[in-house]
């Protein structure tokens, strides 16, 4: 079980805005309240991971404005005694965290957190690439299912799909352009990586080669299931790895395949490993988009939200457009 430890700080006096908010239905340890320097007070409380969206949401309606407040969100790995499982019930739901809180998942500002961190361009996210990429291009080669299986497990494309889709959901255009970033510097370096092995050693296709020059009808199927995988692994806490593999299979090789056919000057190849990377992305970020919408993912003000409501149904309505188009020519080229 995921847990997280909630410190809440307040004005002196000001506890009795919580009233009914840290119920023993909810709560894992606590609340333990400690006085600060200055007068003010801290509540402590331990929560599973899926109940924070909601319990940070109550905490900061009631809360927000009083003088001096602060919440901060800790990852817990272990705590004793141990977390007990506790069956979800609707009306325990309700009478924790009020009667339209009905999703589960982490706090949107932890999930904000850790996609804006998975989407960033750093030093360790480039290096990553270049070793998939050449791990992938090796596998390929040789024709090796095993090296492209460890590709998919290091390969880190899947942070800024994600962080695509969460921008869309929010009408975040900073994060939207930290994630196209990421995802341009990805692919460019792959492509800019594979075309060269493709001049030099590309030799006669194999069948994990062939297999990404060929696009049919359940591509889509399998990059929808990979982007809704990876998003509710995002939004639940559920360790990545899990996941992980299912969503970087649907980027990383095609775009390895794809430049080794340039590199190889396999043009009549190139179209088909083109259109199987562009089904897979689209595909990705639209699963993405709706799967945070269903699983509740708002900004915190009514206005904001309003705006992200209108961003998301734009951006879904694009997305699912563009996808139809693409099935159609997939259904036509497989006929």
């Amino acid at each position: 079980m995921a847990l997280r430890l909630l410190d809440v700080v307040l004005p002196e006096g000001s506890f009795d805005a919580l009233k009914g908010a840290f119920r023993e239905d909810v709560i894992q340890g606590g609340p333990w309240r400690h006085s600060l320097i200055g007068g003010s007070r801290l509540m402590r409380v331990l929560i599973d991971a899926e109940d924070s969206g909601r319990l940070v949401d109550a905490i900061e309606q009631r809360c927000g404005e009083l003088p001096g407040f602060s919440l901060t969100i800790q990852r817990v790995e272990a705590a004793l005694p141990r977390p007990v499982e506790r069956d979800e019930t609707p009306s325990a739901r309700r009478s924790a965290f009020g009667p339209k809180q009905r999703t589960r998942g982490l706090s949107r500002e932890e999930l904000f957190s850790d996609v804006r961190d998975m989407a960033r361009t750093t030093r360790v996210f480039i290096v990553t690439v270049v070793l998939s990429t050449v791990v992938a291009s090796v596998g390929l080669l040789a024709n090796d299912a095993a090296a492209i299986i460890g590709a998919m497990v290091i390969a880190p494309l899947l942070g800024p799909n994600v962080g695509l889709a969460l921008a869309a959901t929010l009408a975040d255009g900073k994060l939207f352009r930290h994630a196209l970033k990421a995802n341009v510097y990805g692919l460019a370096i792959a492509l800019g990586m594979t075309i060269p092995l493709g001049l030099l050693l590309l030799g006669e296709a194999g069948s994990e080669i062939t297999a990404r020059t060929q696009v049919d009808l359940g591509d889509p199927i399998l990059a929808l299931a990979a982007g809704a995988a990876g998003t509710l692994a995002v939004t639940t806490g559920v360790p990545m790895s899990l996941v992980g593999v299912m969503v970087a299979v649907a980027l990383l090789p095609p775009t390895a395949v794809l430049g080794l056919m340039i590199g190889g000057q396999r043009f009549d190849a190139v179209g088909g490993a083109s259109l199987l990377l562009l089904t897979n992305m689209l595909c990705i970020v639209f699963a993405g988009a709706i799967t945070f919408r269903l699983t509740g993912v708002r900004p915190s003000t009514w206005w904001e939200a309003e705006r992200a409501r209108r961003s998301s149904r734009l951006a879904i309505v694009i997305l699912g457009v563009l996808l139809v188009l693409v099935t159609l020519m997939i259904a036509r080229l497989a006929g």
